[in-house]
């Protein structure tokens, strides 16, 4: 979800193939050996198979806002803690089932005590870095908002200040512009042109 955010704040156009991870076209092997989603192939063959390098990518290309102008060491620590953390515990928490050496409530405890920080800070500020949007927003947004569904009521509750973030981003006009549900790309098909300009 972050590279299309990304992709389209920078009003790039690109040929979209949606994949379903059960069912993985031989097709995404050969482009990366990885066979995981995002991966973005270049004109001139190189390859991105990391969201926040096809971000950043995108952002090199076109960045009215300036994302990645001031604060970069501030930006690049907390989407690190976001990918490299908080990923982990919101996982555990999102399919609590399958990770059973923790309760339910301790999963969201875990989950909390990062979630409670970010509010914090949007109770001073309007973003997670400054008073003016970032990369780090975009890039922290996606995992926020899956981690506020696994139980709306209580992440409202806890989090108005992040909550309030979450709302605005989820009602922009960018966001609403990615959302869209693609059909599954079939090996012998094309791309669907993804018109961002």
């Amino acid at each position: 979800m972050r590279a299309r955010i990304a992709i389209a704040y920078a009003m790039i156009n690109y040929e979209h193939r949606e994949i379903l991870l059960k069912n993985r076209p031989d097709s995404l092997y050969r482009i990366s050996a990885k066979g995981t989603v995002p991966v973005l192939k270049l004109e001139d063959d190189k390859i991105l198979d990391e969201s926040l390098d096809i971000m950043k990518w995108a952002i090199q290309i076109n960045d009215p806002d300036k994302l990645y102008f001031k604060n970069i060491k501030l930006q690049d620590n907390l989407i690190l803690a976001n990918d490299q953390i908080f990923k982990k515990k919101l996982d555990k928490y999102k399919y609590h089932t399958r990770f059973k050496e923790l309760s339910y409530e301790e999963h969201q405890k875990n989950v909390y005590d990062i979630l409670i920080v970010h509010n914090k800070t949007l109770g001073e500020q309007k973003y997670l870095v400054s008073n003016q949007i970032t990369l780090a927003d975009l890039a922290v947004f996606p995992f926020i908002r899956q981690c506020a569904h696994v139980d709306l009521n209580w992440f409202q509750d806890q989090f108005p200040f992040l909550g309030r973030w979450l709302e605005v981003f989820k009602n922009s006009n960018l966001i609403k512009k990615i959302m869209i549900k693609y059909p599954i790309w079939l090996e012998k098909d094309s791309g669907i042109l993804v018109e961002n300009t």
